[in-house]
């Protein structure tokens, strides 16, 4: 028999799981209120990777800042947790705490549903499931924030924003996380090959000349390249910000 390892561990194996969640969920609060409530204190208070592990939390900032007391409506991809019902959600609790008047949606290929509360809500389905986002969005949309952290697969990365994006508000901001994926073979990516198989890196960094579409001559269009509505694209160390017209 496997011994708990840690404090955390024997309350875990000794309370019923609500209780157990409950009290986490109250010393997370606890935390998030005495912190200083930047990004950065809350990733570490509600123990997402997106600080440490990562270090996307700065990045984050700057572009959420202006929108933190706006009611926003806020979609990630991926709870996290893999096929645990009663484990993940951690980011999106933090994004909960950091917009307070803002509708936080979570989706994953596994039911999360046991993670919902007030503000935030959890659905079962698939990123690359056309009719799936379609509706999600004429539900919990239309989005003004959108980010993907799911499955990092490239065609799964494409599929999802090529449905989602044309359906977010005007001013929205999509984000991909973990772009280091277009350069290894278990995310269908390459290094070797980086600059001709058809990566989320490659795909936008094409996507970099719509952003002058009115410019280009009409006899000398791209229909490879249609118009998405693409304000502008901004790449960062794995991440990559899209803006909507």
């Amino acid at each position: 028999m496997t011994q708990p390892r840690n404090w955390k561990d024997k309350v875990r194996s000794v309370l019923p799981w609500k209780t157990y969640w409950f009290l986490k969920r109250v010393r997370e609060e606890v935390r998030a209120f005495a912190s200083n409530g930047d990004m950065t204190s809350l990733a570490k208070v509600y123990q997402t990777d997106k600080w440490g592990y990562h270090f996307y939390t700065p990045v984050y900032e700057q572009w959420f800042s202006s929108l933190r007391h706006k009611p926003i409506r806020l979609l990630e991809i991926g709870v996290g947790g893999y096929a645990k019902s009663q484990m993940g959600g951690n980011s999106l609790r933090m994004w909960k705490r950091y917009f307070p008047q803002g509708q936080i949606t979570g989706i994953d290929i596994y039911d999360k549903s046991a993670l919902q509360e007030n503000r935030l809500k959890i659905l079962k389905g698939d990123q690359t499931d056309p009719i799936f986002l379609k509706e999600l969005t004429n539900t919990e949309g239309p989005f003004d924030i959108i980010i993907d952290d799911g499955s990092h697969v490239q065609s799964h990365i494409i599929t999802s924003f090529e449905t989602l994006f044309p359906l977010m508000n005007r001013g929205g901001i999509y984000v991909i996380e973990d772009t280091q994926t277009s350069y290894w073979p278990k995310f269908e990516g390459s290094t070797a090959e980086m600059h001709s198989i058809p990566s989320a890196m490659n795909y936008f960094i094409k996507r970099v000349h719509t952003v002058n579409r009115q410019e280009w001559l009409q006899d000398e269009q791209h229909p490879e390249l249609p118009d998405e509505g693409i304000g502008s694209i901004s790449f960062y160390h794995n991440l990559i910000f899209i803006t909507r017209k």
